[in-house]
């Protein structure tokens, strides 16, 4: 696979047009810093639908920022199934789990057209000696990850299945607003088949649930495409047993 470095003159406007440029890089550094940052950046060919970023196993190199599109994050269990850990987006970096025993732990797979920005993680590290703000933003990262696994394992073993949906609707509404984009009305790339598997649901339970969200008019739902008609109440049904 064909890899090109970001050319020096241009990524900085690149990042700053890219709209998550205060989500996957560190903000605050210096313009020098910044520059350091930028030369170990390189660009990838677009991912396709299915195709793989890495899979678990494989030897670990580099942690990628996702710009655009959007990735599922899995691993295959001892029965050889799959299980869905969780689906990635626009600012989100992805990888981080292959630092411990240099081998990636989970599979990332494309749920659509996706754009990422690879980061050589030895150069990376050696950067991070230079320029202490960024081994802090690698550690801020990489601690969100862990509380939401803690909260993924509390969802799945405290919440009701309606608690757990409407908790997946409310944390991509906010994830969606964080990113500058409508808070109320998105598409979800991930298929239904995957939101069961995350959350530990039937198929049927999850289409049974976006039916009773309509009804209840909390939700208008057509096909992918999401639109939330009451915040407050989706918000209301988040609750442990």
């Amino acid at each position: 696979m064909s890899k090109q470095v970001v050319n020096l003159a241009s990524v900085q406007s690149i990042c700053q047009q890219c709209g998550i440029y205060s989500l996957c890089l560190p903000m605050g550094l210096k313009s020098g810093d910044i520059d350091h940052l930028d030369s170990i950046i390189k660009r990838r060919r677009p991912l396709k639908k299915g195709e793989h970023l890495y899979a678990s196993g494989e030897d670990f190199t580099s942690i990628y920022a996702i710009r655009s599109g959007s990735i599922k994050s899995y691993i295959i269990n001892e029965e050889g199934e799959e299980h869905v850990i969780g689906f990635k987006m626009p600012g989100d970096l992805v990888g981080l789990n292959g630092i411990n025993g240099q081998k990636y732990k989970n599979s990332a797979k494309a749920l659509e057209t996706c754009s990422v920005c690879e980061i050589p993680f030895d150069q990376l590290e050696t950067l991070g000696q230079e320029i202490p703000g960024l081994s802090h933003h690698l550690i801020e990262i990489m601690s969100k990850e862990i509380q939401d696994e803690h909260h993924k394992v509390a969802m799945c073993s405290k919440m009701s299945a309606e608690a757990r949906l409407a908790s997946m609707i409310h944390t991509l509404s906010l994830r969606f607003e964080e990113r500058g984009f409508s808070a109320t009305e998105f598409n979800l790339s991930m298929s239904r088949n995957d939101i069961a598997n995350m959350l530990g649901l039937a198929v049927e339970t999850i289409s049974r649930l976006f039916t009773h969200f309509q009804e209840e008019a909390i939700l208008e739902v057509e096909r992918k495409h999401i639109r939330i008609l009451d915040q407050k109440k989706l918000s209301g049904l988040i609750k442990m047993d």
